[in-house]
């Protein structure tokens, strides 16, 4: 549709001018340009949504909460897979920092952007949908080593790209800490196997029970072209506590990874778990589940303190797990640990204060965080390592090895599946650009849409719609998933909550406050133009907008 051509109004249809304007000269590069004069005019801008902007794994948020809301799903999975190839797992798992920024939070509350994500993915589960093929293949080898979140994260990038790739890893099955850290509860296995498998599908060969022992070696006798490292931290911190007499002291990760194929530690009746971080309250909650009585949590410092997220703390609690907080252990004489009390100095650090405890405990399992293994890397010429064994990496994620790229945890980072996801996809589009000779590329992003910026008279309160749950007596009886999902109702309404900040979503609104019809409406998904010979920047359009997706801008010189 051009300027001069009927346009719809909302409630009056359709319509010509609503005055007339007098075209006046002006004068750009010596010729006259129709229109009414102006200082500034109107433009649609696309701002980012803080939503996009919070997301580690780099998801078009806004983009596949508007397929799901008008129930266009497969297309919003299709968007959302463009990103991560791992919807249904990760609406289970991320810890969702999307929507600790979301602009709804201050209206009445966030989108629960993982629960339509999960109903996305389980979707795709339930109907079959795959992955588009590759397009035609580029020639080039990537060997990746690591099966876990940011391994396959890269794989599946680079296998979308065009390049044959291999992933080698040293556990029996692919999925890395998805596998054998997270408990069922939490992520189903038969979850984790579809999506993987749609991986595999793509052509990515996946090679398990092959520990690599010297990297540059396994390089050159496969003639890859390029590496990605992401072998995840799976080695235990230890810590020396004296211990006589005493029950079994376990590493936390070894712990779940014996429950997670299938084996049933005897652990006692009385378990005690060092360590406040997120594997230390899985590690309470499965000992619950595999028949202690009593879980309780040591550590060192407060609950404003602790590394494990708020809502893994309170699901702990919820299954009668004890939190005991500004204690250290400093002996283990089974039946019982001895802890002391701290307290915080006036820097916020935990001292000892002289004054001990005694809890009871058949074993206490050790949760003090995991390092990196990455001997295998040190016959690379380049490679800096930091003090946890963890590598340094550029911008690109390129080592100082050329062509041997890392990520996930093998670099200092936030320690979450959904960052190692971001890491595998930033990687995996170096890696891209490198393997065809071309030079990184920064990409400057638009500013974000923040809250103060949008007019809310558009949009009323809307609940949340909450996700079931098992009552705390049913979740401990086994590992039946805690969580449930949306229903297709629910998840449409809950995407219809997104704001669509700082991007048009066709309101009309802008249609409707034109007072010079100037605005003209080109059909669903093609949003609006402006006619600047009818426009006189009067702002009418900017002000009616509620979620500021127009801006006005000086007039071109």
């Amino acid at each position: 549709m051009t300027a001069g051509e009927h346009r719809s109004k909302p409630g009056n249809g359709a319509t010509g001018p609503s005055k007339d304007v007098t075209p006046l000269p002006d004068l750009v590069h010596g010729q006259a340009r129709a229109g009414p004069v102006r200082e500034h005019r109107p433009v649609y801008v696309d701002l980012l949504p803080p939503c996009n902007a919070g997301c580690p794994a780099g998801e078009n948020i806004q983009a596949w909460l508007a397929h799901a809301t008008a129930g266009r799903h497969e297309q919003a999975w299709r968007q959302l897979v463009a990103d991560n190839p791992f919807a249904a797992i990760h609406g289970r798992v991320c810890y969702h920092p999307c929507e600790t920024v979301c602009n709804r939070a201050n209206l009445d509350s966030a989108v629960s952007i993982h629960s339509v994500e999960r109903f996305l993915g389980d979707l795709a589960r339930e109907r079959g949908w795959t992955f588009d093929p590759p397009p035609t293949r580029s020639g080039k080898r990537v060997l990746v080593i690591g099966a876990g979140p940011s391994g396959l994260s890269a794989a599946y990038h680079l296998a979308r790209l065009g390049h044959e790739v291999e992933i080698r890893d040293a556990g029996a099955e692919p999925g890395g800490m998805m596998r054998y850290g997270i408990p069922n509860y939490r992520l189903p296995r038969d979850v984790l196997t579809v999506e993987l498998n749609r991986i595999a599908a793509l052509g990515v060969q996946l090679t398990c029970e092959h520990r690599v022992e010297d990297l540059a070696a396994e390089r050159a006798e496969g003639d890859f072209d390029a590496v990605f490292v992401a072998v995840g931290a799976h080695l235990a911190k230890r810590v020396d506590i004296p211990a006589r007499d005493a029950g079994p002291m376990l590493d936390a990760v070894s712990f779940l990874r014996s429950v997670a194929s299938g084996e049933k530690p005897a652990i006692g009746r009385h378990v005690a778990v060092y360590g406040g971080g997120d594997t230390a309250m899985d590690a309470a909650r499965v000992a619950r589940r595999l028949g202690a009585e009593d879980a309780v949590i040591v550590y060192r410092r407060t609950r404003e303190q602790m590394p494990a997220h708020e809502e893994e703390a309170q699901d702990a609690e919820r299954e009668g797990v004890r939190i005991n907080w500004l204690r250290t252990i400093t002996a283990f004489d089974g039946p019982e640990v001895h802890v002391e009390v701290m307290e915080l100095d006036e820097a916020g650090y935990p001292r000892p204060t002289g004054r001990f405890e005694t809890l009871a405990a058949d074993t206490v399992i050790m949760a003090l965080g995991q390092e990196t293994e990455s001997a295998f890397m040190r016959t690379l010429p380049g490679v800096v390592f930091e003090r946890d064994g963890s590598v340094r990496v550029s911008e690109s994620m390129m080592t100082g090895c050329p062509g041997v790229f890392a990520g996930g945890d093998m670099v200092p980072s936030e320690r979450t599946v959904t960052v190692g996801v971001g890491h595998g996809k930033k990687a995996a589009h170096h890696i891209d650009t490198w393997l065809r000779g071309g030079a990184g590329e920064v990409r400057a992003k638009h500013p974000v849409a923040t809250f103060d910026l949008l007019n809310l008279w558009f949009f009323g309160d809307a609940a949340q719609r909450q996700q079931p749950e098992l009552d705390p007596v049913q979740r401990i009886a086994g590992f039946e998933e805690v969580v449930g999902g949306l229903s297709v109702e629910a998840a449409t309404y809950e995407a219809g909550r997104c704001l669509s900040c700082g991007n048009c979503f066709e309101c009309d609104g802008c249609l409707g406050a034109c007072p010079e019809d100037a605005v003209i409406k080109l059909g669903v998904g093609h949003r609006y133009e402006f006619d600047y010979n009818s426009c006189t920047g009067c702002a009418a359009c900017v002000e009616q907008c509620p979620v500021h997706a127009i801006e006005m801008f000086p007039e071109p010189k």
